[in-house]
């Protein structure tokens, strides 16, 4: 999937524009990014968990060439996945409606039922 489907099917979803879909992904991504730059980490419960994680020196090669060459260390970002996704043949019929909707029926189940109205006498 590109970017491009990626937003066309954000907005199709949760009823938007394409370009307000377009721009509340790239406000995420600069969110993440924010996060981990800044030595955070970013936890969608159930998806998985955005971390920043360093990565050691080490010696590779040129595959031209074979020759071995440096690697510097850096910080590299990482993405681990949770409970929902460690399981793809789950996923595929859980997610066929719009999270949202998922949301608001899990919310709507824990909370209490509201007491009907009594009846007035006359």
């Amino acid at each position: 999937m590109t970017k491009a489907e990626l937003v066309a099917k954000i907005a199709e979803k949760a009823k938007l524009t394409k370009a307000q879909a377009e721009s509340a992904l790239a406000v995420f991504q600069c969110a993440v990014t924010e996060e981990l730059v800044n030595d955070g980490k970013v936890t969608l419960v159930g998806f998985g968990t955005f971390s920043a994680s360093k990565r050691a020196a080490r010696t590779g090669r040129n595959p031209q060439t074979g020759k071995p060459l440096k690697i510097a260390a850096k910080r590299v970002g990482k993405f681990t996945t949770g409970k929902f996704l460690k399981d793809l043949d789950a996923c595929k019929s859980s997610c066929k409606g719009k999270p949202a909707d998922k949301a608001a029926a899990k919310t709507a189940a824990k909370a209490p039922a509201k007491p009907a109205a009594k009846a007035k006498k006359k």
